[in-house]
């Protein structure tokens, strides 16, 4: 009976097999990433100019007295917080003045004391009508010149105090010792500069621009910074100072660059390059690798807000050496994609991430 049932059970289940499959779900394609970079200005068009990142403010500090410096507390490069002391004078000196001083207003004192009493004295005997009024105003003379010079006196005594204190030199705020310029040992004058301070905040540039086009320089001009340490990103940034007159030796104008992208990881000392624009129309730039050619035409691949990608046809200039400038078709605010190009489709859906492959919200840059 199996013999004859067997042949009508096969071709059905074969049916409902074939059937469940035709059901199945779609399997979802994955979203692969493109990584993406702005155009940014061709090198062609920018004058670059090496430079040193440097603090915003960096104060010279210097003892308010003259001395022996006796301690150096601090060496070049040491980080330092505020108030902390960083070197010392010797301290006989102010110490034997303070002394001096303090002997004085004790002297002054007891002058004070002598006078008051000549005074009330000479008074009870004018009352009796027993001096005449020319000793009495002798007497209130001699007792305000003795209260004048107490307080001469103790003003000295507060001066000798604070220079007592100053025989300290301590960091007015926190941040790192750019420069040393005296050794134990040495006598320094009042106001001689003896450390660098490179207070923390704000990260500069400072770079040296030529003689020839100063003109064309002005505060508030923007540019863009490159780190060494960094050397595929760019940092937007402004002319900040510009030094009035040239270096007597490299016969260069110093300026300094602020940076205006906001935290920029800029460390003391770290080397950089400025570029400032040449010419009002500056061409945009793209990476080698974001070129793609077919039929003799050259594109590139733009990602849209939605994500999805499209091939422009652009016209570029003369290849560098890591990129290229392009004279058409692309915008300042485009973003293309720099790798990977030619496995990629027009229309496709990809999920754009920068250099370090962190997803971009190109919607919210746009």
């Amino acid at each position: 009976m199996f013999r004859y049932v067997l042949p009508l059970v096969v071709p059905v289940s074969l049916a409902f097999l074939l059937s469940a499959c035709g059901h199945d779900e779609p399997v979802p394609v994955a979203v692969r990433p493109a990584m993406v970079v702005k155009p940014q200005p061709s090198a062609q068009a920018m004058d670059s100019y090496p430079g040193e990142v440097r603090a915003r403010f960096e104060p010279d500090l210097a003892f308010r007295i003259g001395g022996k410096v006796s301690r150096r507390l601090v060496e070049e490069g040491q980080r330092v917080k505020a108030n902390q002391a960083l070197a010392e004078l010797d301290p006989e000196d102010v110490r034997l003045q303070l002394e001096a001083t303090r002997a004085q207003v004790a002297a002054a004192e007891a002058n004070l004391n002598l006078v008051r009493a000549e005074r009330d004295r000479y008074k009870t005997l004018l009352d009796r009508q027993m001096v005449s009024r020319s000793q009495y105003d002798n007497a209130e003379n001699l007792y305000r010149s003795g209260a004048a010079r107490l307080k001469q006196i103790k003003a000295e005594f507060d001066v000798a105090n604070n220079q007592a204190s100053y025989s300290v030199l301590r960091a007015p705020q926190d941040g790192v010792v750019a420069r040393r310029s005296v050794e134990v040992g040495q006598v320094v004058s009042a106001g001689q500069t003896v450390f660098t301070l490179a207070t923390d905040g704000e990260r500069e540039v400072l770079i040296s621009l030529p003689e020839q086009g100063f003109g064309r320089f002005k505060i508030g001009q923007p540019v863009s910074v490159e780190l060494w340490s960094q050397p595929d990103q760019l940092f937007s940034g402004r002319i900040r100072e510009l030094s009035p007159s040239a270096d007597p030796k490299s016969r260069t104008f110093a300026a300094r660059v602020a940076f205006t992208a906001g935290s920029v990881p800029a460390e003391l000392g770290q080397s950089a390059r400025v570029f400032i624009q040449t010419a009002d129309k500056v061409s945009l730039s793209v990476p080698l690798s974001a070129l793609t050619a077919e039929n003799g035409a050259t594109y590139v691949w733009v990602v849209n807000a939605n994500n999805t990608l499209k091939k422009v046809p652009v016209r570029v200039g003369a290849f560098g050496e890591k990129s290229v400038p392009v004279l058409e078709g692309l915008g300042p605010d485009d973003w293309v994609v720099a790798a990977g190009v030619h496995v990629l489709l027009d229309g496709q859906q990809v999920r754009p991430v920068d250099r370090s492959n962190r997803v971009v919200n190109l919607a919210a840059k746009e």
